[in-house]
């Protein structure tokens, strides 16, 4: 059973705070899974935030909770959980002995996970003033947001910087995705169902896609996303890390080390993509105005305010993973903004039947499908051939079985990957965090990628609203592969 702790939010008035942190621990104290006597203390700069910010709080989780989850009696209750202190990262003032009065009101076994909501750049002053103002514990931990660095240099010198006051086992870097149900239970259908297990691998399996998709634009993050794009702000760390889970072998133990050993050796079979064959093997576009949902938004460039940029908001990729378990299978990777429809998704296209018994005039016979959904709804379904009842003649068509989870427990819980990751945290599991090395070795793929188009190029464009340029399809037609595209197809 989870002990009692004390969590500090660095950045605690920032949008990530007020829109997925205090909602997480909400549902956690809703739940019962915030043990009586923990403490929530975020941080703000500024005297007047920290008197507010019992009322901030109060708006953001009205505003970003679902409907139904926000009552008066649990937000009072939750409320008296919050201590808001003032504390400024970069400067080792007094402030940060008032936080630390704070702390030690209580017993110093008692767990303190330090939440560093801020940038990666600041991480390493924020973790060397924890040190020297006494409170780093033996208990502490310390969570940190992607994307860690802007390549595998910078990468080296912020972890190689936190390690110099935390060890690596207190060190727990977080990618949210890796916190969603649905991803834990992508391990629950391949190693404990003979089903899918059995028929994980080349000889069953004819390609595999992984596709992150949202409608939104650059909205408050133009600065920070037209330096790092989507290759370094979602493939370098929620797509490879999916790739990991989908691809590695069979953990020894469902322990941090096993699972972490197996998505370091997927990393490390990863074929290189250098020079020639980055052209050859990714595509990257940037959006220009269109269509979404009816109305024209406006183009990247338009939205950036600038006149030109190549960073790219769209990247598609053809990776291959040289082991004996996926040897000539194809995996794409694909992630974009202003797209079509907002989803995440794993697709797994299984082989064609070896031999048809069937004519041609009883329809096309498609490939066994299994995708797995992770937002916005999380589903799982499975496409399978089947006669149709309701003719007397022979004719197949694909069906498809499908799990809503959403709709399958209905005690009220609700998915949430931050809940379940601050929650690991305090409890010091840190099996759905990324090791250092994880990080080193996805930089080690991406940094090449990045060269390539610093030499050569320019991003595709593509218009908004749709599913990203043609050269994307181009991609996967040299294949004889086509996209699976949520809403196109059932």
């Amino acid at each position: 059973m989870l002990n009692p702790f004390d969590i500090v939010i660095f950045g605690g008035g920032g949008d990530l705070a007020l829109r997925k942190l205090l909602p997480a621990m909400y549902r956690a104290y809703q739940e019962g899974n915030l043990p009586q006597g923990s403490r929530i203390l975020p941080t703000v700069r500024e005297e007047s935030k920290r008197a507010e910010y019992i009322e901030t709080a109060h708006e953001a989780l009205k505003e970003f909770l679902s409907k139904g989850e926000f009552n008066a009696k649990d937000w009072k209750a939750f409320s008296a959980c919050l201590v808001p202190v003032v504390t400024n990262v970069t400067e080792a003032d007094d402030d940060w002995d008032k936080l630390k009065a704070i702390l030690d009101e209580h017993d110093v076994s008692k767990s303190r996970v330090f939440y560093l909501s801020l940038p990666p750049a600041v991480y390493g002053s924020c973790c060397e003033i924890l040190s020297s103002k006494g409170l780093i514990t033996e208990t502490s931990r310390v969570v940190v947001e992607k994307p860690i660095g802007y390549c595998g240099n910078s990468a080296e010198e912020i972890n190689a910087k936190i390690a110099e006051f935390f060890k690596e086992d207190q060190i727990f870097r977080i990618d949210h995705y890796l916190g969603k149900e649905t991803v834990q239970n992508l391990m629950a259908l391949r190693f404990s169902n003979s089903l899918f297990e059995n028929m994980w691998d080349a000889k069953s399996i004819d390609n595999i896609q992984i596709s992150l998709s949202e409608t939104v634009g650059l909205e408050s993050r133009a600065g920070f996303y037209d330096k790092a794009g989507a290759l370094r702000d979602m493939v370098q760390n929620h797509l490879l890390q999916l790739l990991c889970l989908v691809a590695m072998e069979s953990p020894n133990k469902l322990n941090a080390n096993s699972i972490r050993t197996e998505k370091l050796k997927v990393l490390e079979s990863l074929r290189p993509l250098i020079s020639t064959d980055v052209d050859d093997n990714i595509v990257r576009g940037q959006y220009v105005p269109g269509d979404l949902d009816g109305k024209i938004v406006p183009g990247y460039l338009e939205e950036l305010n600038e006149g030109s940029s190549k960073t790219e908001t769209f990247v598609a990729i053809r990776a291959h993973i040289d082991n004996w378990r996926w040897a000539g299978v194809p995996f794409y990777l694909r992630t974009g903004k202003r797209m079509a429809k907002r989803c995440a998704e794993i697709v797994v296209e299984y082989k064609k039947v070896s031999h048809n018994v069937y004519g041609d005039n009883v329809g096309k016979i498609e490939p066994n499908r299994l995708v797995i959904r992770l937002q916005p709804e999380e589903t799982i379904q499975l496409t399978l051939m089947s006669k149709r009842l309701d003719n007397l003649e022979m004719q197949l068509e694909p069906v498809t079985m499908n799990i809503e989870l959403s709709q399958a427990y209905s005690n009220g819980f609700h998915s949430d990957a931050y809940k379940r990751l601050m929650l690991d945290a305090a409890a010091n599991n840190p099996s759905l965090f990324i090791h250092r090395d994880e990080v080193r070795q996805a930089w080690k793929w991406i940094d090449p990628i990045v060269e390539r188009w610093q030499e050569k190029g320019n991003p595709s464009l593509y218009r908004a609203g749709s599913w990203g340029p043609d050269d994307a399809d181009e991609l996967l037609a040299e294949k004889n592969h086509v996209w699976f595209n949520t809403g196109d197809k059932a």
